[in-house]
């Protein structure tokens, strides 16, 4: 198995290819998703491992970029596995891949050092973006998870999440068992437009990506709202925009 990977690293000459060590216990998945992985010329899988105890020798051995772990598997899980690896290296990039959104595991894989959660039945794009996203520094959530985690965040500050009004009914914005001072400064059409992006958890390189608009300019617009929402990070922002309705 390592002899295998080992000469796979030895092969790789490319700089500018993300190496992925992929993590995934059942046979065809893994090769399922390392030929989906290899479909994108920037995205190069070097290793794969069955179980989370090969993934922990794996990557001390290879220095991936990113790990795409799965979440449940023998021996060693890869929750426990991505916890291993952070402890020995804390800025290791880990993709936690599952195809269930249960919240133990969400919070859980966050708390082990992973820096995104993605469902196994993502769209190749997504799958793509979700590496390069990571590997460029973001936090990555599949928009599904993103709810969640925003709802929880929400029930432990005491807040209650809901639906904008509908369009045809008179509203101030505010909902009807809470009223919000206004912001001392409207959110733009364009800031409006990332705040939505925000909420389904999309990362800075996705709201570019989606907007059509440079990485650097998609961070001003976020540090903008962040600011204008009074909030100190995304998550914030996302409960702000649900319960003002304007998302």
């Amino acid at each position: 198995m390592f002899s295998n990977t080992l000469r796979m690293e030895e092969s790789h000459s490319n700089t500018n290819e993300i190496r992925v060590v992929l993590v995934e216990d059942h046979l065809l998945t893994r090769i399922g998703l390392r030929t989906v992985l290899e479909r994108t010329p920037d995205i190069k899988v070097i290793g794969e491992a069955e179980n989370g105890a090969i993934a922990v020798e794996l990557v001390r051995q290879l220095k991936p970029d990113v790990v795409l772990m799965d979440v449940g598997m023998p021996l060693l899980d890869g929750i426990e596995a991505a916890r291993k690896i952070c402890s020995e290296n804390p800025l290791q990039k880990i993709i936690m891949l599952t195809s269930h959104d249960s919240e133990e595991d969400i919070f859980a894989s966050i708390s082990a050092g992973a820096g995104g959660y993605c469902l196994k039945d993502v769209a190749p794009d997504r799958l793509y973006t979700a590496v390069r996203s990571i590997h460029n520094g973001d936090f990555w959530l599949d928009s599904a998870i993103a709810h969640k985690v925003v709802a929880h965040y929400a029930a432990k500050k005491n807040i209650t999440i809901r639906k904008p009004p509908e369009p045809a009914a008179e509203s101030n914005g505010h909902s009807h068992g809470e009223e919000l001072p206004s912001l001392p400064e409207p959110l733009s059409n364009r800031e409006l437009e990332v705040l939505k992006l925000l909420v389904e958890g999309c990362s800075n390189q996705q709201i570019a990506n989606r907007l059509v608009i440079s990485l650097a300019t998609a961070k001003t617009h976020v540090r903008n709202i962040l600011n204008k929402l009074a909030v100190d990070d995304r998550t914030q922002a996302a409960v702000q925009a649900m319960r003002r309705g304007l998302v």
